[in-house]
């Protein structure tokens, strides 16, 4: 598996598990009926925004992240992350590996810490992947998320100090 900066040509291949994840309403707080067009300008690179994808031997995407300063002005030496792994790569070190190059980024680039502001409690593997990495559960909002499957469930804020 490589990882590597995303390319306008990488959008037709995020696209598909990017909709399916953002409409299932399980583990993203985009608003689930998100249109194409803003979902793109949301997720793809920035002058402000790192976005890389996972890419197997033969190219095809099997996830992305999107990176960037949390806050902006004095709280932008704290870093923050999104990440999508295709459902039809789950399982497969996808969501590790690309956990794994943001830290490395966020380490390289001289932030002094990670946060996660919503992951979604019920969301029970990226929870304990990111406690795998490092991560731990600073506060959880009660009911913060809801669920289309679960209804309300707590809204994680991960930390990790580089």
């Amino acid at each position: 598996m490589l990882i590597r900066e995303a390319v306008d040509g990488d959008w037709p291949s995020i696209w598909p598990f990017l909709h399916e994840i953002v409409s299932a309403g399980e583990t993203f707080s985009w608003p689930q009926d998100v249109d194409e067009v803003t979902a793109r300008e949301m997720w793809m690179p920035t002058a402000k925004r790192r976005t890389v994808v996972a890419v197997d031997p033969d190219g095809t995407v099997l996830g992305s992240a999107s990176m960037y300063a949390n806050h902006m002005g004095p709280a932008s030496h704290i870093a923050s992350a999104s990440f999508m792994v295709d459902a039809a790569h789950s399982r497969k070190g996808v969501g590790r590996a690309l956990g794994q190059d943001m830290i490395d980024w966020a380490a390289g680039a001289g932030f002094r810490g990670i946060q996660f502001n919503a992951v979604v409690e019920s969301n029970t593997r990226a929870v304990a992947l990111w406690r795998s990495l490092g991560f731990e559960v600073i506060g959880t909002v009660p009911e913060g998320f809801r669920s289309s499957a679960h209804g309300y469930v707590g809204l994680h804020i991960m930390y990790r100090k580089l």
